[in-house]
């Protein structure tokens, strides 16, 4: 009898075409016993042809091949084993991470990382310590730390990850069902950790902290692996890592002031309303000074024209001077050719002061009076020449 897998191989070198009669009964399975029969057919005169079938055989019918169509003579081979997939695959069974060195030896150089459960081929074995690569670091491990052809351990390192196809956001929905409320939207190209694939037409996932269900139809589900990081990629990582702990710091610290301004603002107008205010008196820019001082604390308003409510800075002068019967445009730099031009040494209270895109009212000892923004509201600054002075302007003389 032959063995299960026998494969039978003829090859004929003729002038003519070679055709082969076999008995009809031949191609008849009647065990469970399959075999396979390759026959290359030959041609000569410039023409090559290759002929190939598989037939399903019983013992006796191979016998009866061997014995009367080829003599008994054909070489039987038996039919190669399965490889096993996982044969130079290994797994780091560390709690964090073990290092990938430039030599078989604890003292060597560090290339990179390999992380728990990350996954590397195995090049060659050594006494105590594997060569391997993954990713783009290829190293020595101590074979301490690794799993090395173990079929389980291997799936079980597997990824599954859902790739989001579809040229818009894709929701991630609380349960499998279009009627669920959405979580969160994921953008085209976003890559998510698959948990669940048991319900058909749609792929449990985990994406920013969320779980939900995306739908099947619009994303693609492959097997990943983690892989090792060598020390470049891993400081341009820590580096990127840094820079977004930054950058939420600086958005942190932001929204906080954000907060404070805000209420701050809202306080300023409390305080507004609740201030008794009065008429201008007098004439000059002291007086000037004096009715435009009743406001500080007040908020500023970009655009704002009310004293009381919210206003800017070049509606602030342009508003107190109104008190006083004297009519001025309402831009900053309008202001700029206004009554006459003084020098700094000659400067009064009531003068009119432009800087860059903003303007302010002289108040004697040094200051100034001015909307200065939506943080500080309408305040008195100690210093008028604060920043760069375009112009001063004078409307009264006294």
């Amino acid at each position: 009898m032959f063995t299960k897998g026998i494969k039978l191989v003829a090859g004929l070198l003729v002038g003519a075409v070679l055709v082969t009669t076999v008995p009809a009964e031949v191609f008849t399975a009647t065990e469970q016993n399959t075999y396979m029969w390759d026959m290359s057919v030959g041609f000569t005169a410039g023409a090559h042809h290759a002929m190939e079938d598989t037939v399903v055989l019983t013992d006796t019918e191979l016998e009866y091949i061997a014995s009367t169509i080829f003599n008994g003579e054909v070489p039987l081979v038996a039919k190669p084993e399965e490889v096993n997939p996982y044969a130079n695959m290994a797994v780091a069974k560390v709690e964090e991470y073990v290092n990938i060195r430039t030599e078989a030896d604890e003292n060597a150089e560090a290339l990179g990382k390999l992380y728990a459960n990350g996954v590397a081929t195995v090049l060659e074995a050594l006494d105590g310590w594997y060569k391997v690569t993954s990713g783009n670091v290829t190293g020595y491990v101590n074979a301490e730390y690794l799993v090395v052809g173990d079929e389980a351990t291997c799936v079980a390192a597997e990824k599954r990850v859902a790739t989001v196809t579809t040229p818009e956001r894709l929701n991630l929905r609380r349960e499998a069902n279009t009627s669920s409320s959405v979580l969160i939207s994921l953008p085209s190209g976003a890559k998510a950790t698959v948990v669940d694939e048991s319900i058909e037409g749609w792929i449990g996932v985990q994406y920013n902290g969320k779980t939900g269900y995306i739908s099947a139809q619009y994303a693609t589900v492959e097997t990943t692996y983690s892989y090792a990081e060598s020390k470049e990629e891993e400081a341009a990582r820590l580096a990127a890592e840094e820079a977004a702990r930054q950058a939420a710091e600086a958005a942190r610290l932001a929204a906080e002031e954000a907060a404070r301004v805000e209420a701050n603002r809202k306080q300023q107008y409390i305080n507004a309303a609740n201030k008794t205010y009065y008429p201008p008196s007098g004439t000059g820019g002291q007086a000037v000074v004096n009715y435009a001082m009743q406001f500080v604390g007040n908020p500023y308003v970009l655009g704002g024209s009310s004293l009381t409510s919210g206003i800017d800075c070049s509606n602030f002068v342009m508003r107190i001077y109104e008190a006083f019967g004297v009519t001025l445009p309402h831009t900053s730099w309008e202001l700029r050719n206004v009554g006459y031009e003084v020098s700094a040494s000659e400067i009064k209270p009531g003068d009119i002061i432009c800087y860059q895109g903003h303007v302010s009212i002289y108040a004697g000892n040094g200051q100034c009076v001015h909307a200065a923004n939506s943080k500080a509201g309408i305040k008195v600054s100690p210093k008028w020449n604060y920043t760069h002075v375009i112009t001063i302007r004078r409307i009264f003389d006294n």
